[in-house]
């Protein structure tokens, strides 16, 4: 039920204002002390023991994507334009889900749990902000743990291994400015399509022939727009997209590459 009423009100990046209330409302029913307004929508749950251990951080995302759903399902988005389409609303039910549990045997724990919700997970980058803001500390923080959904494993399953797990992000724009003209001129002209077109492969040759084989990188050309009739050469050409990789070297040679 809880993923539910998350997913009907989907909120894009600081805009959760809904989804903020939600979660605020269900914490201080469980009965923790509940801390809002952090970088805007961020929200935090403080649960304390009583006795003397460590502090332990629970994190979840709560954003949405700006998706149209057409999932007809009864618990559908009620938002147009906007669906919780990365699994955001269950890692909230499940955070939510584990301070419920965890508050009813608190009296067998040590220390302090906070549970933390964060906004601008898509894109704006909303952690750095609430660690500005001090949800580290107060008490300070010694550990932090945090899940993500994936469909490709067995429901029931948890997935774990040792290292980096999700990968390091970039988004680029390109824009190319050619000349345009009649389509039966093409000397007169300078393509922007099709110098994009060559473009997009030489983005993929640098992950199959500049990128070391040991380090998986991943470059994604996402959208791609050129051109309004037929018969007309177009004057430019625009694209975007998305990389990622694990060790911070790759990470930060993708501009100069590019």
């Amino acid at each position: 039920k809880t993923r539910r009423d998350l997913h009907r009100i989907p909120e894009p990046a600081y805009t959760e204002k809904k989804t903020s209330a939600y979660v605020a409302d269900y914490l201080n029913n469980v009965g923790l002390d509940v801390r809002t307004g952090i970088a805007q929508y961020g929200v935090v749950g403080m649960m304390e023991t009583g006795k003397p251990g460590k502090t332990l951080l629970i994190r979840s995302d709560m954003d949405a994507l700006p998706i149209e759903e057409t999932s007809g399902l009864a618990h559908t988005s009620r938002n147009a334009g906007v669906m919780h389409a990365c699994g955001h609303d269950a890692h909230m039910a499940m955070v939510l889900g584990a301070a419920t549990f965890l508050n009813k045997i608190k009296d067998e724990l040590k220390g302090n749990i906070k549970f933390l919700f964060q906004p601008a997970e898509e894109g704006p980058g909303g952690a750095k902000p609430m660690i500005e803001a001090g949800v580290m500390e107060n008490p300070k923080v010694d550990y932090s743990i945090g899940c993500h959904v994936w469909p490709d494993i067995p429901e029931g399953t948890i997935g774990v291994r040792p290292g980096a797990f999700m990968a390091a992000m970039d988004r680029f724009d390109i824009k190319i400015k050619g000349k345009g003209g009649h389509g039966a001129m093409p000397h007169l002209c300078a393509d922007a399509l099709e110098v994009g077109t060559q473009v997009v492969s030489a983005l993929q040759r640098i992950t199959s022939r500049h990128m070391d084989p040991l380090q998986p990188t991943v470059v994604t050309v996402g959208t791609f727009h050129a051109g309004s009739a037929f018969n007309i050469i177009p004057a430019e050409a625009e694209m975007s997209g998305t990389t990622r990789t694990f060790d911070p070297e790759s990470w930060n040679s993708w501009e100069s590459r590019i």
